[in-house]
């Protein structure tokens, strides 16, 4: 119900989706003797396009997510496994193409098999079913282990989880896959914006990871006043904020985070 139900209220809580569905009611309105009101609607619709889509807004609402956990330090002993959400890789067209084909998280990937390498001795474990709420669903765990191992990965040091369908199910599902033990050093890498509502996830299954950020997206504070050139990098770069504010209170307020703002634990 909960996987569902975010799909739908999802499609308009993004600020595209609302500013169309905005713009699309005031040209309505016109057509009716509601046609001041619509006139005014169609013209906040307007502005609201134009903030979205070339204003610095998709930045300022980003940097505070991507900024909140820093980038992974390497000290200390060598991870005993690397957990690697999902959301990287395209498997409906991978399928159908018969090749990888990923998205705008495909630092994911690269990441994995740079671990992967670097430290042959941990697990690697790939978290990712299928979010496709309309269509046949297609895993891209399988998909993420087939490319492990074509990187040479030995396949008793892989492990593929392929039901979860939201990053809740993504923490309880991989905490009763792999049953860490205490004192074990676990890495999680995911996009730097999704990190805060991942650690708060697994915070809350009780899987005690560390973050290790990927796809930034920015360059830093400094881009906090970057305006954009393009109408859809601008509304592309606010929709993927705005969704992640959304899931960060949602998850709070159903209880599938530990806190509203996860952020890095102070060291004992």
């Amino acid at each position: 119900m909960f996987f569902t139900l975010s799909k739908i209220l999802g499609f308009f809580v993004v600020p595209s989706n609302a500013v169309a569905i905005l713009c699309a009611l005031g040209t309505v309105l016109l057509a009716t003797r509601f046609r001041k009101a619509g006139s005014r609607i169609l013209a906040a619709g307007v502005v609201l396009l134009l903030v979205c889509g070339y204003s610095s807004l998709g930045n300022l609402l980003l940097l505070p997510l991507t900024e909140r956990f820093p980038a992974w330090s390497a000290g200390g002993r060598t991870p005993d496994g690397i957990v690697v959400l999902g959301g990287s890789i395209d498997p409906e067209h991978s399928q159908a193409r018969g090749s990888l084909e990923m998205d705008a998280s495909a630092e994911r990937i690269v990441t994995m098999l740079q671990l992967a390498r670097r430290f042959p001795s941990a697990r690697i474990v790939f978290s990712g079913g299928s979010p496709n709420l309309l269509e046949e669903p297609v895993p891209e765990a399988p998909i993420a282990g087939d490319l492990l191992e074509d990187f040479g990965t030995q396949r008793a040091r892989i492990v593929l989880e392929s039901g979860s369908r939201t990053t809740a199910e993504n923490a309880a599902s991989t905490r009763k896959l792999v049953s860490p033990q205490p004192g074990e050093r676990w890495l999680l890498v995911t996009s730097a914006f999704h990190m805060p509502r991942s650690i708060g996830a697994f915070r809350k299954a009780g899987f005690d990871v560390e973050a290790h950020p990927v796809d930034w997206r920015t360059r830093g504070w400094s881009d906090a006043t970057m305006p954009f050139t393009t109408l859809s990098a601008g509304l592309a770069r606010t929709d993927v904020a705005a969704h992640e504010w959304v899931g960060l209170i949602a998850y709070w307020a159903t209880g599938r985070s530990s806190e509203l703002f996860p952020g890095p634990r102070k060291a004992n």
